[in-house]
């Protein structure tokens, strides 16, 4: 079964609980078997790696590690909320995200 989603590539976020919760980040990849995302700058994990061909020195490596997606709320960039996301058919056949809050669409423009 398909599942829709609420957030895609390069939308901005904010976090709705957590150790990092209010803090807003874009979407930098979704991960759709288990429902996580990885947004920039949030949910930074330390790795200890081994030295290899790409990292020669080795140590502690700060990464951002994936998040739950309900643990995140779109920000509308029309009015500058984070939202509750809709879908709404045009009259053409598309389909888009609305914000519920303010009724526009939060397509990105890219």
């Amino acid at each position: 079964m398909k599942v829709k989603r609420k957030l895609k590539l390069n939308d901005k976020v904010e976090v709705i609980c957590g150790k990092d919760r209010g803090r807003v980040g874009k979407v930098i990849r979704i991960s759709g078997k288990d429902d996580r995302v990885v947004v920039e700058k949030i949910n930074m994990v330390k790795r200890h790696t081994k030295p290899n061909m790409l990292n020669q020195q080795g140590g502690i490596i700060e990464k951002e590690a994936p998040i739950h997606i309900s643990n995140l709320m779109l920000i509308c960039p029309r009015c500058a909320k984070s939202v509750r996301v809709g879908r709404k058919v045009l009259e053409d056949g598309s389909r888009v995200r609305i914000c519920k809050k303010c009724g526009e669409s939060v397509e990105t423009d890219a």
